[in-house]
């Protein structure tokens, strides 16, 4: 008879997977701020659950690079600078030219499937800047890319690419505005779609280093405005 087979219980979705999930989400939104300390113990009493799960996930986005631990202090979240944006977005540029060169080598059905879905998540834009709503515009802002990235059904890629989105969104999240010409934003996006459907790879290219460029040099300024601002603040008793 053979021995026994002890099978271990697992779950859909791991816990500790699920509570990564919602500290991200909260990252990403602003709601824990740069430099705020998440504590452990809170997290899980918030939660109702056991410490272990909570550990797991702020390991898990410590790995990610969107908190960072220190020794007898605790873990917080990231803060970003000027050169933390620069290497993000030209790590971005990097995944984004390589998604682009799949998609133009691949199906035309696929590239077509694909252009249609960005000029619709950029149709969606204009509401945003209307109403001045820099969150709402900076999450169909990485929506747009990320599906660009997504349809190239690279599974590395597009994990890789998530971090970096979420890293972006953390920059965003804490500016008043990162945008200093909202108005453009739709044609930026929608030549970039129309260089997508083009023969001109070189002008494709181009364009998505030039739109990342264009990005560095305006959250690197925002950064710089916010800052500035924050020195010439009065000090309250």
């Amino acid at each position: 008879m053979s021995g026994s087979r002890r099978l271990t219980p697992i779950n859909a979705r791991n816990t500790s997977m699920v509570i990564a999930d919602q500290i991200r989400d909260r990252i990403i939104d602003g709601s824990y701020a740069p430099g705020e300390q998440i504590n452990e113990a809170n997290v899980a009493a918030e939660l109702e659950i056991s410490r272990g799960p909570v550990r797991e996930a702020l390991q898990r986005l410590n790995q990610e690079g969107l908190l960072v631990s220190y020794r007898n202090r605790g873990v917080f979240v990231v803060e970003l600078s000027s050169d933390d944006v620069a290497e993000i977005y030209d790590a971005r540029a990097a995944i984004e030219v390589g998604a682009a060169w799949t998609l133009v080598r691949g199906e035309v059905a696929v590239l077509k499937a694909t252009a249609a879905q960005l000029s619709a998540i950029v149709d969606q834009m204009q509401p945003f800047i209307d109403k001045a709503d820099w969150l709402g515009l900076a999450e169909r802002d990485l929506a747009f890319h990320t599906a660009l990235v997504a349809a190239t059904t690279n599974s590395r890629m597009s994990r890789m690419y998530a971090t970096l989105a979420a890293e972006a969104r953390i920059c965003m999240a804490n500016l008043e505005t990162a945008y200093y010409r909202p108005e453009a934003l739709v044609e930026e996006h929608q030549l970039l779609v129309d260089l997508l459907l083009g023969d001109d790879w070189a002008a494709l290219e181009t364009g998505l280093h030039e739109h990342m460029d264009t990005a560095i040099h305006d959250l690197t300024q925002a950064m710089h405005d916010q800052a500035e601002e924050g020195a010439d603040a009065p000090v309250r008793a």
